[in-house]
């Protein structure tokens, strides 16, 4: 029993000393960067940051639906239908996951208290950075356009690795907002993509 206690302890400081790692980590990159928010390179990361917002994402996703349709293209059909399911499913994660947790964005925390992702219920925006909306809408519409097109799934993944990246610059995510919000977007649409192939949406759409 004592060293069942024992290997608790041990496990839970482990614990602890990498959760204060990771704050370390992003308050570095915070601190990196934030001589350069006003500068041309970090406003013109603001025009880029906005491909990974919801409607433009679900503009995108329309716009190859509705070309396929018109040039009776199932391939693009299918792209755009499964980006368009796999971003709202991301979209559903992330909010889930943001009604839980309560995180000061870096261009508003004050404190390191506040920089800690911890348990919530706060809506505000500048409240709820954690995790990135932007990078797990847009690796879920990126890994769901590559299933149809592979032989541009790594300059799409990388777009939206580059749009997700763009939240650090401009103070507003953390890289573990980030991190988590990319593993989120590849983790649903995995599931999205499951669901899809269950279905026999392929067959469904050749017929």
């Amino acid at each position: 029993m004592k060293s069942t206690r024992s290997h608790h302890i041990l496990l839970t400081d482990q614990i602890e000393a990498v959760e204060e790692w990771l704050i370390d980590f992003d308050e570095g990159a915070r601190r990196l960067f934030r001589p350069y928010k006003d500068s041309a390179p970090v406003r013109a990361l603001d025009v880029v940051s906005k491909l990974g917002d919801q409607p433009q994402l679900r503009f995108m996703a329309g716009g190859l639906i509705i070309a396929g349709t018109f040039a009776d293209n199932a391939r693009l059909v299918r792209a755009g239908a499964r980006m368009l399911i796999a971003h709202e499913a991301a979209t559903l994660a992330k909010d889930l996951m943001k009604t839980l947790i309560d995180r000061t964005r870096p261009r508003s925390a004050s404190g390191r208290d506040e920089k800690k992702p911890k348990r919530g219920d706060h809506t505000a925006k500048e409240r709820t950075s954690f995790p990135s909306g932007h990078s797990a809408g847009a690796m879920a519409a990126a890994r769901a356009f590559s299933r149809e097109f592979p032989e541009h799934g790594a300059k799409a993944i990388g777009a939206a690795a580059f749009v997700a990246a763009s939240q650090v610059p401009r103070s507003a995510h953390y890289p573990t907002d980030v991190a988590a919000g990319m593993a989120i977007g590849l983790a649903v649409e995995a599931a999205t993509n499951a669901a899809w192939k269950a279905i026999q949406m392929d067959q469904r759409s050749t017929e």
